[in-house]
């Protein structure tokens, strides 16, 4: 979407191009975590399985148009994408290389693609305690989910099962 305006101070036409693509698969991936209700909408939690839901739907439309109406075919596409044995981490890298070429190519402004990359950033660079699920409990048991152990975890290694799951329980 182009907003047409004054001339910029960089010296363009004033051009505005509005990131809807990004914005949509954001909101998507918003409600189905919600619909799921795994976690609080506050948490860095719930941030990382929308983002890491968000990269899924937005890197998965190779047509560059999301539509609502397509939102329900995509579902087993996007669980398949998200599922536990596939290779989602170099998959993002992969497309988001690709858009990035696409959009050197073209030569326009991307900011879904500037929008896309910075939740990938974010998502590889935060670290979030997380439970620790490769931990053999030792000895005596544990009371509670949150005296059990942890480790610091990469977002996005926490936030692609969250999305994986809300995509099961919508």
């Amino acid at each position: 979407m182009l907003h047409r305006g004054h001339e910029g101070t960089d010296g363009s036409d004033g051009e505005l191009t509005v990131p809807m693509a990004w914005l949509y698969a954001e909101y998507i991936a918003d409600e189905l975590l919600r619909t799921g209700d795994l976690m609080p909408p506050t948490s860095f939690e719930f941030r990382a399985g929308r983002d890491a839901l968000a990269l899924t739907i937005f890197l998965s439309d190779t047509d560059g148009e999301l539509s609502g109406i397509r939102v329900v075919t995509q579902l087993e596409t996007w669980l398949s994408l998200t599922a536990y044995d596939q290779p989602w981490q170099e998959w993002v890298g992969e497309r988001l290389a690709e858009l990035a070429a696409d959009a050197a190519a073209s030569g326009r402004a991307a900011p879904d693609l500037d929008l896309a990359e910075e939740a990938w950033r974010w998502l590889q660079e935060t670290e979030l305690l997380a439970p620790d699920l490769n931990a053999v409990p030792g000895g005596a048991p544990v009371a509670g989910e949150d005296e059990g152990p942890k480790v610091w975890t990469p977002a996005w290694q926490l936030g692609l099962p969250l999305g994986h799951l809300a995509i099961h329980l919508f």
